[in-house]
């Protein structure tokens, strides 16, 4: 009597093995689908409205970007950006409403035709927005004593 609850028992404890590896092989499978899923979402964001810039460009490579033009032209983000509608504190990146954003754009495309025509082989160009606004909103008038002579 002994041996058949013994063989009982051991029946038992094997189909409970089973269905827990079962159920670890199934836990195992989800795990890894969300794991690959979430890969995927990885990728660095793609900005929006890129009318001039590489709409490819990286956030570091946008935010180097960001940083020389307030450095060209001595002002801060919101000279250009907006503030969001959902959110004061942060800025609204994509939007147009602001006309220094279009004349940046603008001066972009300038700046890469002159690059373009004239410093063909450099490939960072010669031409930068510094080069006129010296840190300042707006190119200063030459001195009269230049426009004099």
């Amino acid at each position: 009597m002994k041996d058949v609850f013994a063989e009982r028992k051991i029946s038992v404890n094997s189909k409970n093995k089973s269905a827990n590896m079962h159920k670890m092989l199934v836990l195992s499978l989800v795990i890894l689908v969300i794991a690959f899923c979430s890969l995927s979402f990885t990728d660095e964001p793609k900005f929006k409205n890129l009318k001039v810039l590489d709409k490819n460009i990286s956030k570091d490579e946008l935010e180097i970007t960001m940083k020389q033009f307030k450095t060209a032209l001595g002002v801060k983000c919101n000279f250009c950006h907006i503030e969001s509608k959902t959110d004061p504190k942060k800025l609204d990146f994509a939007s147009d409403e602001k006309e220094h954003k279009d004349i940046a754009r603008g001066m972009m495309r300038m700046t890469k035709r002159i690059n373009r025509k004239y410093f063909k082989d450099d490939k960072e160009g010669k031409i930068t927005c510094y080069s006129c606004h010296n840190g300042q909103e707006e190119p200063k008038d030459p001195p009269k004593e230049v426009l004099e002579d």
